[in-house]
């Protein structure tokens, strides 16, 4: 157990010290430039991080195994490195740069946002870890919206100080989900406060959720956005973020999920979640390289496999 402490610390150090150097020359180069240079790191990336990459080639193939060759899967998972590179290099280059996140950034589907919010219920955004998922965020902070979002904490207490300052400024609410039950307290008091809420729900919820088909698998998945939703009678929308050939972006808001009802609160929440998961999948599915397939989103397994 020392032995894995002193691993990661020193995981975590060379993390900070790369992520370091990375943002002081994001700093002082130019867009045209950044674009030149980062894809070069995620393809490194790719190259070195091996249990990652294992962890991509798994999930890819399960999902695509039967429709994608080899030779697919592999294209996709480098891809979905460069992809998150990008990614990580524009959060550090829209730092101070609100004309950078205006002029690449652009909402679609705004009067959905506006129409949910008019109820004065609050809104749930139930997204994915799915292309530059926290500048939906920083998007949403700029046109002014008071926004949340649901957040595991970060494993090194330093990436939580750098992003922080922004997250004030953009009057972004971090809840963390863990306790549990401040999560579920501060949520439902953001929602009655008629902000947005932003839910991410596309990684592997253990035995604390229910378990849905996501590429034909069953996946253990958070039902919170459904719970509160039938708690404070705010409406849910689901929001992706798709990187445009030219390196802009789309922040697509689809119209308001109608709930609907089954025999019971459980039935209701399965089907539900369920719907929500199919959405999720039909955006993987178009943009495969814009996932972030570095997760085991089926690690979980019901008890009857």
């Amino acid at each position: 157990m020392a032995s894995k402490n002193i691993f990661k610390t020193i995981e975590y150090g060379f993390a900070w010290m790369l992520l370091q150097l990375c943002s002081l020359i994001i700093r002082h180069i130019s867009q045209k430039y950044l674009y030149g240079f980062v894809p070069k790191i995620g393809y490194l990336g790719y190259i070195l991080a091996g249990r990652h990459r294992d962890i991509a080639f798994e999930g890819l193939s399960q999902a695509f195994g039967k429709k994608k060759s080899s030779r697919q899967i592999k294209q996709i998972a480098r891809d979905c490195f460069i992809s998150m590179a990008k990614s990580g290099a524009e959060l550090l280059f829209a730092m101070n740069r609100p004309g950078f996140v205006r002029n690449n950034f652009k909402i679609i589907g705004r009067e959905n946002i506006d129409r949910a919010l008019s109820k004065g219920k609050g809104v749930i955004l139930v997204s994915a870890h799915f292309g530059n998922f926290p500048m939906i965020l920083a998007r949403l902070g700029l046109e002014g919206y008071k926004t949340s979002v649901i957040l595991r904490p970060m494993k090194d207490q330093r990436m939580e100080e750098l992003f922080e300052p922004e997250r004030a400024r953009l009057d972004i609410e971090a809840i963390y989900s863990i306790p549990r039950k401040i999560c579920v307290e501060t949520a439902i008091r953001s929602l009655r406060n008629n902000r947005l809420l932003f839910i991410p729900l596309d990684q592997n919820f253990g035995t604390g959720g229910v378990y849905v088909d996501f590429f034909g698998r069953k996946a253990a998945t958070a039902t919170g956005p459904v719970v509160l939703a039938r708690r404070t009678q705010a409406v849910i929308l689901l929001c992706f973020i798709i990187r445009q050939k030219d390196d802009s972006h789309h922040i697509i808001f689809e119209p308001a999920l109608d709930i609907k009802r089954g025999s019971s609160t459980e039935e209701t929440t399965i089907i539900n979640i369920q719907r929500i998961t199919e959405t999720i999948e039909s955006y993987i599915c178009k943009y495969p390289e814009q996932w972030s397939w570095i997760h085991r989103r089926w690690k979980s397994r019901p008890r009857e496999s």
